[in-house]
């Protein structure tokens, strides 16, 4: 009777040692998917444009909102689009709403002309949304996205170093791999 009883609870512990397998590739499966339509989501709003960043990390069932916009309707409008994904249970925003300023809108239109209206740079400007986000916060500049080479991040980087009245330029630009 004893050894019956113990293949029965071996066999048991096996099929939950499978199902919890199976919950971790649905789980993963799950985050993959969000992760997708987060990105999409986020790529659709109406007013994100190339003076904004909007990064995000997905864990579990929990979306954090990261980066730095010029209107303060995108952040909730990030949060709102976002928290009706499905399988999204928290949204954790901390974008940041860059301050208001004459001086950073002006810098903002001369770094825009001297990065897009390069003619080696001009294969960016095509398409709804930029590859290389310009950030402006009190004349300080941060460039985010992805470029084609090293060459392109190192010329977008002298391109916006070239702009008077600009403090300092942080060259945050991936390279892609393709």
């Amino acid at each position: 009777m004893k050894p019956k009883l113990l293949i029965l609870f071996a066999g048991l512990l096996a099929l939950s040692t499978l199902g919890v397998a199976q919950d971790a590739q649905l789980s993963a499966k799950s985050e993959e998917r969000i992760v997708k339509e987060v990105r999409h989501e986020l790529l659709m709003l109406p007013y994100f444009g190339v003076f904004d960043y909007i990064a995000y990390k997905v864990t579990g069932p929990t979306v954090t909102l990261l980066g730095q916009v010029v209107r303060p309707t995108l952040k909730s409008d990030a949060e709102n689009v976002v928290k009706r994904i499905e399988g999204v249970e928290k949204v954790d925003n901390q974008i940041e709403i860059l301050p208001p300023s004459p001086m950073d809108d002006r810098l903002r239109l001369q770094l825009f002309q001297a990065i897009y209206q390069y003619p080696a740079l001009q294969k960016y400007e095509l398409g709804v949304q930029k590859p290389i986000r310009i950030i402006v916060k009190n004349g300080r500049v941060n460039l985010e996205g992805v470029v084609d080479s090293d060459g392109d991040k190192n010329l977008a980087g002298m391109r916006a170093n070239g702009v008077p009245g600009i403090f300092s330029v942080t060259n945050n630009l991936q390279v892609s791999k393709s």
